[in-house]
């Protein structure tokens, strides 16, 4: 197999040589070049026509979120953004996102070259998944934030929350939509939740795997694009519909019954499936206290948390539904509920609001 082809855009020329040394160690990765500002790599794509890049934000002469954008009109391509986590690191991330960055690595504020060898696989990963995801043109934007793999150990969602022997639920005119994303989630939220109008009968929990640093600033942007109310997620607040709730960065959300109402509940307990919050642990907890009222949605991801809560949610009655293969960045989560046999239905991106909105509403 054909090497995939890099090109590291970094004005540091320490943060360039140590991410070539980590590239180095690979088998199926070459630098093809380095690049000190966009002015230079722009040349050396042309030169180069690397496979990859990675992409500092922050950078003289001309910003990364600039060149992107100029990138993705002219020759859009994989890129991993590399990034602060930081309130506004998150905001220019999160636009970097918008404009079709793949993805983004954190870029550390002390002993950057430690700091990154630490994050050496994750950033091996990121470069080999971006070099097999879809890149979409400017205007039909999916991307991604930083998974939040903060363990080497896969915990099952047994580690936060004990499976429970089915129990009977009645039905109610009131859902629970439950939705589960990694790579290329959050554009594909967004899209979802801006075709959903305000007084939708549904209350909507989300786990995007995205560090603590994001998800607020997450949440404001899809507010702001959606006629529902969207927040990040407060523990004990009550599951309202027209109403999102997004898990923070490294807490685990679980939806609880408390009384007639639902409630949402943060957990601080390990990674589950390497991921911290974990789609497993918000399935499982929706199929326990909602049943046949929940509703399960898995959106573009990589790897396969969530798709045991999927089946979860299936064996109590619940309908599950996954983004198609087409019209997702990574078809690793979605693709794995299908692989089970637990989805019901398989959409393309445009045709999930629709569908969800008719399934409340016939409720």
């Amino acid at each position: 197999m054909s090497k995939i082809r890099l090109l590291i855009v970094d004005d540091s020329a320490l943060v360039r040589q140590v991410l070539t040394q980590i590239f180095a160690a690979t088998r199926d990765i070459e630098v093809v070049g380095v690049a000190a500002d966009p002015y230079v790599a722009r040349d050396k794509i042309k030169q180069l026509n690397p496979d990859v890049l990675t992409l500092d934000v922050e950078m003289p002469r001309m910003d990364g979120v600039t060149f992107l954008g100029n990138l993705m009109r002219l020759r859009p391509m994989p890129v991993v953004m590399v990034s602060t986590l930081t309130e506004q690191g998150a905001d220019v991330t999160l636009r970097a996102l918008e404009l079709g960055a793949i993805d983004f690595v954190a870029k550390p504020k002390l002993d950057v070259a430690e700091g990154l060898k630490t994050y050496a696989d994750e950033i091996v990963g990121k470069v080999r998944i971006a070099a097999r995801s879809r890149v979409r043109a400017i205007d039909r934007r999916t991307s991604v934030a930083r998974t939040g793999t903060d363990s080497v150990t896969k915990h099952s969602a047994d580690a936060v929350i004990r499976p429970t022997a089915p129990r009977r639920h009645f039905r109610t005119t009131d859902r629970i939509i439950g939705i589960g994303s990694s790579t290329g989630g959050t554009e594909a939220i967004k899209d979802v939740l801006a075709g959903l109008p305000s007084d939708i009968q549904a209350g909507i929990v989300v786990s995007q795997h995205i560090p603590a640093a994001f998800s607020g600033p997450f949440a404001a942007r899809v507010d702001a694009v959606t006629e529902l109310s969207v927040c990040e997620a407060q523990d004990r607040q009550q599951i309202l519909p027209g109403h999102v709730y997004i898990a923070p960065g490294d807490r685990h959300l679980l939806v609880e019954r408390d009384g007639a109402r639902y409630v949402c509940r943060l957990n601080d307990g390990p990674p589950v499936n390497r991921h911290r919050p974990s789609v497993d642990v918000m399935l499982r907890s929706l199929a326990q206290n909602a049943g046949p009222n929940a509703v399960g949605l898995m959106l573009t991801g990589m790897g396969d948390d969530g798709a045991v809560g999927m089946g979860e949610l299936k064996a109590v009655g619940a309908p599950v539904f996954v983004q198609d293969e087409k019209t997702s960045v990574v078809w690793g989560m979605p693709g794995e509920v299908v692989k089970r046999g637990f989805a019901d239905e398989v959409l393309p991106l445009g045709k999930i609001a629709a569908r969800l909105l008719a399934l409340v509403a016939a409720a």
